[in-house]
């Protein structure tokens, strides 16, 4: 692979790495893991924005194997053998961090502690509160476009539920909402705006966190101030709702944009969408699998050299969690692949997907019910206001945001009954 844009010279990949980046990442991702998987198998040479190499794991069982040896698959990113090489204003740095405080960058027994003081917190949430927060604020943005008889469902609706329902658990007051989901859309996607983004995002926490330290209440940040006060710093904290907040709001926002679509578009939802209760327990678990809202995560740091589906893995050298491609393996997972279509199914029950990663650095359990509450009482709001909604162009012509890590619509224009 010949290193452009300032990537570091003696990549260890030959020619025909698969650059990350490209429309095929939000226009047919199933079609391309195929490809990689067919043309390099479980591991996958790839190279990120500014030439610098890494290896994406689509294989399940690879995937297990990664997710499941911290020790071997740090999620120190310290760890990384392309640093000295990275420029200071490299737009995925937000994404991959260095000397960051984090709980996503914590490693062995401080980061299992770290982890038990976020899931008390959010454990503590009453889940019938939390679902009538959901509702109510539902159905507050609803009342602001149901009586056009149309909208854009992304921008209106499913880009602002999540972060002004997780605004309210955490303490931020509704009127900031709106700016945090902007801020977290740049700051992941990696774009120009990304530091902008990091930087607005770390301000209202730096607010927050000062606020609650001086005036607790029963919010989930009081709980975490309070959780053994002395072992963790409120720079820690504050590291820690900004990876709550981003990992709680965008990919929640994406899971409603994405069952939305999926109830409007595929046959075997579209007979049973006036009972919208109904199917959409269905329809998120589907899009769980199919079309999960995090595509693609950086990554673990290999802490030493080792084998890997054949592949010899460097010291330092960076694996990207393929979480989308490993769902679809066709060596774990019946009919994937087969060319019936990327709905080939429904999967029922089944939760054995990789959606919420795997292994120490998984989502809380916590968190995955708050995410499920607040995207299923969303789209049941959504529906029981809006019966005959539609989309308001062809299914042909919606379009993805352009992004290799996260999978969401660009735009959702719907029309109903005003």
């Amino acid at each position: 692979m010949s290193a452009t844009g300032g990537g570091a010279p003696g990549c260890p990949f030959a020619d025909g790495t698969v650059p990350l980046s490209g429309s095929r990442f939000h226009t047919d991702p199933a079609a391309l893991y195929r490809e990689m998987r067919r043309e390099h198998g479980a591991v996958v040479p790839v190279e990120l924005l500014g030439g610098f190499p890494a290896w994406l794991v689509i294989g399940y069982r690879e995937l297990l194997r990664v997710t499941g040896d911290p020790e071997l698959f740090s999620r120190d990113s310290g760890l990384w053998n392309q640093w000295a090489s990275v420029p200071p204003d490299w737009p995925l740095l937000p994404m991959i961090g260095r000397n960051q405080p984090s709980i996503l960058y914590t490693v062995g027994s401080r980061h299992q502690r770290r982890a038990m003081m976020i899931s008390d917190a959010l454990e503590a949430v009453d889940p019938v509160d939390l679902a009538r927060h959901t509702e109510q604020l539902a159905d507050s943005l609803v009342d602001g476009f149901c009586r056009k008889g149309e909208t854009e469902l992304i921008s209106a609706y499913a880009m602002l539920l999540p972060v002004l329902v997780l605004a309210r658990l955490y303490g931020f007051p509704d009127v900031e909402g709106p700016d945090l989901a902007r801020a977290l859309n740049d700051m992941i996607d990696g774009g120009e705006n990304a530091f902008a983004g990091q930087q607005h995002l770390a301000g209202s926490m730096h607010r927050l966190v000062a606020n609650r330290r001086a005036h607790p209440t029963k919010d989930v940040v009081s709980r975490m101030l309070a959780h053994q006060p002395q072992e963790f710093t409120d720079e820690e904290i504050l590291q820690d709702l900004m990876v709550m907040t981003a990992a709680g709001h965008q990919p929640t926002a994406d899971w409603i944009g994405n069952s939305v679509r999926l109830m409007l578009t595929d046959d075997r939802f579209a007979a049973s969408l006036a009972a919208g209760r109904n199917s959409t327990g269905e329809a998120m678990n589907e899009v769980l699998w199919e079309d999960t809202p995090t595509q693609n995560v950086a990554g673990r740091w290999a802490s030493r050299d080792t084998q890997l589906a054949g592949r010899h893995i460097r010291t330092g050298d960076m694996l990207l969690l393929g979480l989308a491609a490993a769902n679809s393996d066709p060596s774990v997972h019946a009919g994937a692949g087969a060319g019936s279509g990327p709905y080939d199914g429904l999967r029922g029950g089944n939760h054995a997907f990789f959606s919420f990663g795997h292994g120490e650095h998984r989502c809380p359990f916590p968190a995955r019910e708050i995410a499920e509450i607040i995207a299923r009482t969303g789209i049941e709001v959504l529906l029981d206001r809006l019966p005959d909604i539609d989309l308001a162009v062809p299914a042909a012509s919606l379009v993805r945001r352009p992004s290799p890590w996260l999978r969401g619509m660009a735009a959702l224009p719907v029309r109903f009954t005003p």
